[in-house]
């Protein structure tokens, strides 16, 4: 009786350790995001002298999309678990410099944060999907489904960072002076903390090892033919070759409007809608219920995402919703001029493009991976290296 016990305890372990992974990964990444996000809202309304905040996005994006190039290589050769906690530091020294921006902090730590971004968003979708996959076989579960599950569980509780983060600065901005900046260096103080937390918590993940590393054991490859498979000349050859699959260039599109969608969102739109009408601090508030309903939507979308047709369903209904926003803005709806009905009206846009972002576009990547794994076979995109990094390298490329 009592090896049966022990024995029962051995096979219950791994799905506790794959769960709790994932739960350690989804609240270090809100925690962190919840600092970013509403720092990255504030950018074009705080700093905008020579628009220094716009332009520190916009270096801090163009980085980002360059260093993407390398990213799988650097996790390849810091291990995802090594790559994620590097990646916390570069949220770290951006909300640092927003203590006293100028360009020769922001500057700098938008650069820098391009490299982290890159490496820790590759890190993530490799963690996520080899910790899906060890769960789903040890389970015995259809790993697709798993994927799903996981991203759901993921990208809902990181989608909140906007909620949690946007109210926390309305809260802290709303009763601030004019011209004063003690709310504001308050208010990235308890962002430095709050990312702080959240690099600590990377450090109680367990190491996982990809699949490419699996099938070099089975198959007896030596660290000659790893090394060889890790080289950029490799790397640029396997994105090529994803590029030119028909049904990577048809999501190129999606991704596209994507990053177009959120541009507008963060910096357009806080500036121009928001702002004019309720003010800095209201920015806060409208990018709550941006997050509010982000968050909700991703929850919905990881466990409705079964197949092509769940999918597309999914997507035309947040087409559909930010539709109804840029049709309101293009044709200048006029804003009431009644505090409570111009605040109504600003949160039920900014939900109808907080819906829009997870159901249509999928920011948040939880789409890219479910569509990932549903319309294509890593080793078919992939022939040259057979493992997740470059997949997820190109994703965050694009």
């Amino acid at each position: 009786m009592p090896i049966v016990a022990k024995e029962s305890q051995l096979q219950l372990q791994p799905t506790k350790s794959h769960t709790r992974d994932v739960h350690i990964l989804s609240l270090a990444f809100l925690l962190i995001f919840l600092a970013f996000g509403a720092t990255q809202n504030l950018e074009s309304t705080l700093n905008t002298e020579h628009n220094l905040g716009t332009t520190s996005l916009g270096i801090l994006y163009l980085s980002f999309t360059l260093f993407s190039l390398f990213a799988s290589l650097v996790v390849r050769f810091l291990g995802t678990k090594n790559s994620l906690m590097i990646g916390t530091t570069g949220y770290w020294f951006y909300v640092a410099a927003n203590l006293k921006p100028n360009w020769y902090t922001l500057v700098p730590a938008s650069l820098y944060l391009g490299f982290c971004a890159s490496i820790i968003w590759v890190g993530q979708g490799t963690y996520l999907i080899t910790t899906a996959r060890s769960h789903a076989t040890d389970s015995n579960f259809h790993e697709a489904t798993i994927i799903g599950n996981f991203n759901g569980v993921f990208f809902g509780l990181y989608a909140l960072n906007q909620f949690i983060g946007n109210l926390i600065a309305f809260a802290l901005l709303s009763n601030a002076k004019e011209g004063s900046t003690s709310n504001t260096t308050i208010l990235f103080v308890v962002f430095l903390s709050f990312v702080t937390f959240g690099a600590i918590l990377m450090c109680f993940l367990s190491k996982r090892i990809s699949n490419n590393t699996n099938e070099n054991k089975k198959l007896g490859t030596d660290d000659d033919d790893a090394g060889e498979s890790s080289s950029f000349k490799s790397l640029s050859r396997s994105l090529m070759s994803s590029l030119s699959d028909t049904k990577m260039l048809m999501i190129i599109p999606l991704i596209a409007y994507s990053g177009l969608q959120d541009a507008f969102v963060w910096a357009e739109f806080t500036k121009h809608v928001v702002t004019p009408t309720i003010g800095v601090s209201g920015v806060g508030i409208a990018m709550a219920s941006y997050g509010a309903f982000d968050g909700i939507c991703s929850f919905a979308a990881g466990y409705l995402t079964s197949g092509l047709k769940s999918i597309t369903s999914i997507v035309f209904f947040g087409a559909f919703a930010q539709a109804i926003v840029l049709v309101l803005l293009l044709l200048d709806f006029s804003i009431p001029s009644s505090r409570f009905l111009g605040t109504s009206y600003i949160l039920f846009l900014a939900a109808l493009m907080g819906i829009g972002r997870d159901f249509c576009t999928t920011e948040d990547l939880a789409e890219y991976y479910n569509c990932y794994g549903v319309l294509f076979i890593p080793t078919h995109l992939i022939p040259d290296i057979h493992n997740d990094h470059v997949g997820f390298s190109m994703l965050v490329i694009m």
